[in-house]
Formats: C-alpha cells, sequence, structure tokens
C-alpha cells in the first residue's frame, strides 16, 4: 500500500523538526549551560556572591607605632602595609572618618580599615570570581552586540521549543503525555505569578 501525500507531508515536517532540533541545540547548547548557571548563582546572590569573593581578614599590628594622631600616617607606611597582605600597587586614596580611624581604599573595590590607637587593622578583600563573575555579567547585557546575540539565542529557543514538540508522536506527542506534560510546564510559571 502506497504512502498518502498526508503522511508524507507528516514525515517530512518531523524530518525537519529533527534536523533544525538537533543543529541549532549543538550550536546554542555552551550559553544555555552558561545562562543556567549563572541563572542559579543569580537566585541565590542573597547567600552567595555570584561576581565577588568577600572575606574579612584581621591584621594585629597594622601600625607598628600606636597611638597616632589622624593624619599621620604617610602613604609610604601605607604602601609598605599594603606589600604585607599582597596588595602592592592597588592603592587608590585614604582618608580619616573620625579622629581614631584611617580608611584606605584599594583598586578592586579592596579596603583596608586602621585604628590609630591599638594600630590593629581590618582588610576587607574583595576579588572578582573568574569566570562565574563573567557568567552573570551576561545577564547584564554588556553590549550592543550581545544584545544582538541575546536576542538571536531567544528566537533559537522558541524555535527548538516548538520544533521538538512535533518530534514525538502519537501517546508520547502533543495528543499523549507530551500535551499534558506542556501544559503542566505552562501552568507552574502562570501559578506562581498568581499567588
Amino acid at each position: 500500500m502506497a504512502n498518502s501525500p498526508r503522511g508524507d507531508r507528516s514525515k517530512s515536517m518531523v524530518k525537519a523538526c529533527r534536523w533544525i532540533h538537533r543543529h541549532l541545540s549543538f550550536f546554542f547548547a555552551g550559553i544555555v549551560i552558561i545562562y543556567a548557571l549563572s541563572g542559579i548563582l543569580m537566585n541565590h546572590r542573597d547567600e552567595l556572591n555570584p561576581t565577588y569573593s568577600a572575606r574579612r581578614i584581621e591584621i594585629p599590628r597594622a601600625l607598628t607605632e600606636t597611638p597616632r594622631a589622624k593624619g599621620s600616617v604617610t602613604t609610604g607606611e601605607i604602601e609598605r602595609l599594603l606589600d604585607e597582605i599582597g596588595e602592592k600597587g592597588h592603592y587608590t586614596k585614604h582618608y580619616y572618618p573620625d579622629e581614631r580611624t584611617m580608611k584606605v581604599f584599594l583598586k578592586g573595590g579592596s579596603t583596608l580599615e586602621v585604628d590609630l590607637q591599638t594600630g590593629t587593622g581590618v582588610y576587607d578583600r574583595l576579588r572578582k570570581r573568574p569566570l562565574l563573575g563573567d557568567f552573570v555579567r551576561l545577564h547584564y547585557n554588556p553590549g550592543r552586540w550581545w544584545t544582538y546575540f541575546s536576542d538571536l539565542f531567544a528566537i533559537a529557543l522558541i524555535v527548538i521549543t516548538l520544533s521538538g514538540l512535533f518530534l514525538a508522536r502519537g501517546k508520547r506527542g502533543l495528543r499523549g503525555v507530551g500535551g499534558l506534560e506542556l501544559a503542566l510546564g505552562i501552568l507552574i510559571p502562570l501559578l506562581f505569578l498568581l499567588l
């Protein structure tokens, strides 16, 4: 018995969908993983800063001679101290918020606060997270060309999804379990919007 034209069209459509789905999926797999990882990091940014790692370090003897008067610490002394904590050449400026405290600002966002009376210091070290911080940056649209690429990626996700809907037929397709799963996948985000 010969195949019907309708059956041939259906097979051709499935074949085209499979081709589109496969090639777009491979092409955009990397950015899907990057967006998924950075999305998880952004969801949990209250517990973990995705862009920077912060560490507070107590320095028992930041200044050797104490007590010191406001404005008496030289830039040379500050540079020596920064060299000791691994921040050589990162000095930007310093000021005295009160009579007892000197605050030093460093390149990259780290700070050093020194108690002029006791000579103790608190070093707040801020470091950019390699790779993960860059992934998160993509969510904030870093430039015009990225806008074009991310628009193309969004369109490709729609095409990948629509082409994938027609790959399975029968009980596993849209008229069966696949249709139920599709409906649930639409319903769940809507419920979150309503709650």
